[in-house]
Order: C-alpha cells, then structure tokens, then sequence
C-alpha cells in the first residue's frame, strides 16, 4: 500500500483543508461515474478513498505518523513494522506474530538455550493482543437536488451483511462526507476473546446539479417568467419548488428584477436550523403579442 500522503499528492505538513481539497479532486476525476469501464481509475478511486481514510481522519493521521498504524489502517506490530525484524532486513522473515503461546515458547526455548522461557509472552505485552477497531469503508452516492435539501432515506448495501437505511439529513453539499457507524470493516477480535468493533461507512455525497435553482446557504433562487399582462395587471403565475408546485401572487406593475419571497421554500428544517426560504426573480417575457396590444403601442407613438 502507498504512502497516502503520496497518494492525494501532498506533504505530510499539508493542512486538513489542503488533505481535503486533494481528495475531492481526486476522487472526481476517478469517480467510476466519470471513467466506465476503466479498471485503472476505479483501483485509483479505491486508493484515493483509503489515503483519505487514514489521513483525512486526525486521530488515525496522528497514529499513523508515529507509526501506530499501517497505510490501511491496521494496526503494527509491538516491534514495529508487521512483526518481528520491522520489515526488510529485520532478520526474521516472516514471522508476522500470529503464533501460539506454545510455539513462542517454543522459539524462545531454542533461542536461549532451554533454560526454559516460562513468561507469558504475547504480542501487545503480558495482556496478550487487544481486539481492535476495523477500517472505515469509503462509499459514493449520488443524490438528486430536491434529496439534497429536502433530504431523504438511502437502501444502501455497507458493512457484512445486509442493506442499511441511512438517512441523509436536509441541507446536505455536494462533497460532503457521512458518517455511518459500524458500517465499515470487522474489528479484529483480542487474544482475549474479546470482539472488535467494526469500523464505520464514510459516504461522500455527489449532487446532481439543478437547473432551475441557485443554492445560497440554506435558501434558495429561482428565476420565474411572467407574461406582459401578468406584469401590468397582476395575477397569479405557477412556481416549482422542491416541495412541488404553488401559486404565486404577482403585484400588478410589477417590473424585471422584482423579487418575491416563498417563506419555508428552501433547505428542509433540521434538529439546527429552520427551514429555508426560496426566492422568485421575475423575468417578464412578452410572448406572443396580440396585435390589439400592437396596435395600442402604435397609437401611443401618435
């Protein structure tokens, strides 16, 4: 596995937002979406998303700079690296520290003489190995503009077994990552017996884009067409929003440019925020024009 920082392409002083925007990029320009069919960017996309697994995540940035862990998360060995020997040149090829008490015993017998080596020697020390946390899992979903700010229930397939109902809370960005707990990869259990925990599903969400409306924080935009008369006269015109359709009052002269404001039109409401607001621009558009209204101009030019 690569060194992650090699992987996004940036140093290891690089900031969480310099990490972040590194990965973004990445992850788009090998999205599967983008490249079908291409084995190279979908290993490129997968490696993408477990570098960004490590060191997008502080505490596991942290151990991994120490040495704590490995470029896939999993924890080292007490002697560093894998094992015994910490790698090439250590001397013990090979012995990767998956052995019994009895052959430990064994091996340290031989090693000093017989003299006999009676301690409880373990990995992790006399407590023996600790169950440990799994790796986070890296998924993609694509939602809809209306699912991004309404928000909406997702029947995805994470973790081991099964699908999983994962809410996506209103208001949510295009780039955006979720957090699903125990959605990841197994936790290794401890010598103990113990279980390890799974580690958690990192959703990041892409939003298909809208044409019909501007997001601005929580509210929205939306530019409506009126008819002349409607302009002049008033009345009411029909307006989409995310929530569906509504009528629209228009004021009577009311010109390009007027701005009409849908109270609770926009971002859904969240446990944090009220609902957003959606915001009507009018556009005035002749359309076809009567020649009674032709004739009424051309009488004013008299």
């Amino acid at each position: 596995m690569k060194d992650p920082y090699s992987v996004l392409g940036v140093a290891k002083t690089a900031t969480d937002k310099e990490i972040r925007s590194a990965y973004r990029k990445l992850a788009k320009q090998y999205h599967p979406d983008h490249n079908p069919d291409s084995k190279d960017a979908e290993e490129k996309f997968k490696a993408v998303g477990q570098a960004y697994n490590i060191i997008g995540d502080k505490e596991k940035r942290e151990r991994f700079d120490r040495g704590e862990i490995d470029a896939e998360g999993q924890e080292r060995g007490p002697f560093g690296g894998a094992g015994f020997g910490g790698g090439p040149g250590g001397g013990a090829h090979g012995f990767q520290g998956n052995f019994s008490q009895e052959d430990l015993g064994s091996f340290f017998s031989d090693m000093f003489g017989g003299g006999g080596f009676s301690g409880d020697f373990r990995p992790g020390g006399a407590a023996g190995r600790r169950a440990s946390k799994g790796s986070d899992r890296r998924f993609s979903v694509t939602i809809s503009f209306e699912q991004a700010v309404l928000g909406t229930s997702l029947d995805l397939a994470l973790g081991e077994g099964g699908h999983t109902e994962v809410r996506v809370p209103p208001g949510v960005e295009d780039g955006q990552t979720l957090r699903v707990r125990g959605k990841g990869a197994p936790g290794r259990p401890g010598m103990d017996g113990q279980p390890g925990v799974p580690g958690d599903a990192l959703l990041t969400i892409s939003v298909t884009p809208d044409k019909r409306y501007t997001r601005d924080g929580r509210n929205l935009r939306i530019t409506q067409n009126v008819d002349l008369r409607t302009a002049v006269l008033g009345g009411k015109v029909t307006v989409s929003t995310p929530k569906g359709d509504v009528a629209v009052k228009v004021p009577k002269h009311s010109d390009s440019g007027k701005v009409l404001r849908l109270a609770g039109r926009g971002v859904g409401a969240d446990k944090k925020h009220p609902a957003g607001d959606l915001f009507v621009t009018l556009q005035v558009h002749i359309g076809t024009v009567s020649p009674e209204l032709e004739a009424f101009f051309a009488a004013q030019e008299v």
